[in-house]
């Protein structure tokens, strides 16, 4: 049987055969995952699509993304081990804000519900350490008080995961830290009369703390959220290239002690993130429909070919290239005009490193 010189599992290391494999990749028989195949082993089956639906005729992956699907992640990144005996620790903690009245938001328990169950089951992430906060849970204290939960005594090859789905707003930065004159923040359940939580306090709880090779993935899918963790470096897509975003004052600490921070975020600080149906039947953050929805499609992304299908889409959505697009964009009102970004404590090849938590 012939069988793939350089594809191998990503998940438990099975050397795959080319003669199972389809337009999206190979399964492998033993765990069942979906491996992108590189360029120079794809089969060219005239059956083969050069474009691919994502849940519907407005959502169209190209060919040249296609292309740049057929990555595989290195091994040393797949495997996150602590140096000694000890095991590695990953720990997540999860934020779904549903507010009242004019502030309701409905997508956000859906959104910590899909994260959940996308950390245990893509990431192997356990049950008992994932902390999940949603309704009446999501106050200002309890948020605090989680967050420091969740980098206390981190250690050499911990991988933890902040997530949050609510409100975020921008107000005046008094404190002279930010490059573009303001504070993001997110926005607890008793914002109203507790005050938000500052983009200064988050890079002080959960970035300050992290140690060498301990690794903290933020995903926060809100309004105004691009910067949300205060981190150093910007990534420019547009010119592929990180700027800096380190407070022009020089005296404000924004850094890690070793370790790496790198933030999803559902828009630029200018922006605002739409909780939205445009996708499925039920009310979602558009970042985590598309990060979820692409990460279980074509595990072992980089973060540049996740950030560039993200951005298609709602390209392509916000454009209204067919008839189901033009219907629902005069729904939303244009909500899905966002840019998603990422942020980090240190540069690095976004075409390379690739995501996995």
């Amino acid at each position: 049987m012939m069988e793939a010189r350089g594809v191998v599992c990503c998940k438990c290391r099975q050397r795959l055969s080319l003669l199972t494999q389809n337009s999206t990749g190979v399964k492998c028989p033993i765990c069942n995952m979906m491996n992108p195949v590189p360029t120079c082993e794809r089969s060219r089956s005239k059956d083969v699509k050069a474009k691919e639906n994502i849940s519907g005729p407005d959502l169209l992956i190209s060919s040249k993304k296609t292309e740049l699907l057929n990555k595989m992640p290195s091994p040393s990144e797949i495997s996150r081990s602590s140096s000694g005996t000890r095991t590695a620790r990953k720990r997540a903690l999860l934020i779904g804000v549903t507010y009242k009245r004019k502030h309701l938001l409905k997508g956000t328990i859906n959104d910590v519900k899909s994260m959940r169950g996308f950390l245990i089951k893509n990431f192997g992430f356990k049950e008992e350490n994932i902390r999940v906060l949603k309704e009446q849970d999501t106050t200002k204290k309890n948020i605090l008080q989680s967050m420091e939960w969740l980098v206390k005594d981190c250690q050499a090859g911990d991988s933890l995961v902040f997530y949050f789905s609510g409100h975020g707003l921008r107000q005046p930065d008094f404190e002279r830290d930010e490059r573009d004159g303001f504070d993001e923040n997110i926005c607890p359940i008793d914002f109203m009369t507790e005050g938000m939580i500052r983009d200064n306090e988050i890079n002080s709880l959960i970035v300050w703390p992290l140690k060498k090779d301990v690794t903290l993935h933020a995903i926060v899918d809100a309004c105004h959220s691009g910067t949300i963790l205060d981190l150093e470096h910007v990534y420019n897509r547009e010119q592929n290239k990180w700027e800096d975003n380190s407070p022009p004052s020089g005296n404000a600490r924004k850094h890690t002690d070793g370790g790496l921070a790198i933030s999803v975020s559902a828009c630029l600080d200018n922006e605002n993130a739409a909780d939205t149906s445009a996708f499925t039947k039920t009310m979602n953050g558009a970042l985590t429909y598309l990060l979820i929805y692409f990460l279980n499609k074509y595990p072992g992304l980089t973060y540049g070919d996740l950030l560039d299908l993200m951005h298609e889409e709602l390209r392509k959505f916000n454009e209204g290239g067919c008839l189901p697009a033009k219907f629902l964009r005069k729904i939303f009102n244009d909500l899905l005009s966002q840019s998603p970004q990422i942020s980090s404590s240190q540069p690095f090849d976004v075409y390379k490193r690739h995501f996995i938590l």
